[in-house]
């Protein structure tokens, strides 16, 4: 295949990558919401056949805490954490780092325990099925007070749960305005007990956001970042540290951020020497997978297959998969 050649989905289905910013919360079949909320007797926000239309970032977490409040019992958990694995297999990724906010899911508040316990036990199943292997981000909410950051971090480290890889922390930034400050002590408490720190930003607010999350939170990851392109200086910063950015395209278009793919800044961060990949972010929510990503932007930047491979190996780099998991799949990529 010559290397301009735009290579058929298939292709990047097989093409080995990880996932890095993806949440539980979007991994909802309407289907399975429609029986949930009528076994409940909760009324739908919306028809079936619109249910995944969405006004905006605001209205969109909104709905996540509907949708997140009726997956209320153990079995409903663990049901969607296999389903998001079989998401993850069929998008021909070895790996994901799932975040999971607690804020969202009511039924499970004061049960934190209870509820990585539910997750993992669909996650675990998933893999003795064959399925990729997942690892936890567990998400702070950006209007959380630092107390509740403490209490989260404190749980954290006292469970210890071999599941969980990384704090992390999502919500509207334009909302909560600059909150990092408050978070800095919760997240060096997390850096120190050995859990990775992804933050979201650079999303609904602009490369000041990435700035904070990486001078004050230390983030090994950022979430999004894609407005980091407005400032040259943070670029360099990006570069300089190889912060990776996990970068959901569609995700961008559908909340309004960008007005069109031609119009993201992807593949600019990619030729300044960011370390950028490709995420799906809420996949069924949105109506994205993670082939569909790479074509999507492929078509758009006429990226070759080495970019793609570029691309792919950023993915596995950034993830917080374990040394063997990434090095498995490295020399898959090698072959691909």
């Amino acid at each position: 295949m010559p290397s301009t050649q735009i290579p058929n989905i298939d292709r990047l289905r097989a093409l080995p990558k990880a996932e890095v910013h993806a949440h539980l919360e979007g991994c909802f079949e309407p289907s399975v919401l429609e029986q949930w909320a009528a076994q409940a007797g909760v009324p739908m926000p919306r028809p079936r056949d619109r249910l995944f239309q969405f006004e905006g970032l605001a209205d969109f977490l909104h709905f996540l805490d509907w949708a997140c409040g009726l997956a209320s019992t153990r079995d409903r958990l663990a049901e969607l954490s296999y389903g998001f694995s079989k998401l993850l297999s069929e998008s021909g990724a070895g790996y994901a780092d799932v975040i999971v906010n607690p804020t969202h899911w009511k039924a499970w508040h004061g049960r934190l325990p209870d509820m990585i316990a539910s997750i993992d036990a669909g996650f675990t199943a998933a893999e003795q099925d064959g399925l990729p292997p997942v690892g936890l981000c567990v998400s702070l909410l950006r209007s959380q007070s630092s107390g509740a950051a403490a209490e989260l971090v404190d749980a954290l480290v006292a469970l210890r749960h071999p599941r969980v890889v990384a704090l992390s922390i999502d919500g509207n930034e334009a909302a909560a305005g600059r909150t990092s400050s408050r978070f800095a002590e919760a997240f060096r408490r997390a850096g120190a007990a050995g859990l990775r720190r992804t933050v979201h930003a650079g999303e609904s607010s602009g490369p000041e956001g990435v700035r904070d999350a990486i001078e004050l939170l230390g983030a090994d990851r950022i979430d999004h970042g894609v407005r980091a392109i407005e400032d040259p200086g943070l670029i360099e910063l990006l570069v300089d540290r190889q912060i990776p950015l996990g970068i959901c395209p569609t995700s961008n278009l559908t909340l309004g951020v960008y007005p069109s793919i031609e119009n993201h800044p992807i593949d600019r961060l990619r030729r300044a020497g960011v370390a950028v990949s490709i995420n799906t972010d809420d996949p069924l929510l949105l109506g994205a997978s993670l082939m569909g990503e790479y074509a999507l932007c492929s078509k758009a930047f006429s990226w070759s297959e080495d970019d793609l491979r570029a691309l792919a190996r950023n993915s596995i780099d950034a993830s917080f998969a374990n040394t063997d998991a990434k090095a498995s799949l490295i020399q898959a990529l090698s072959n691909w």
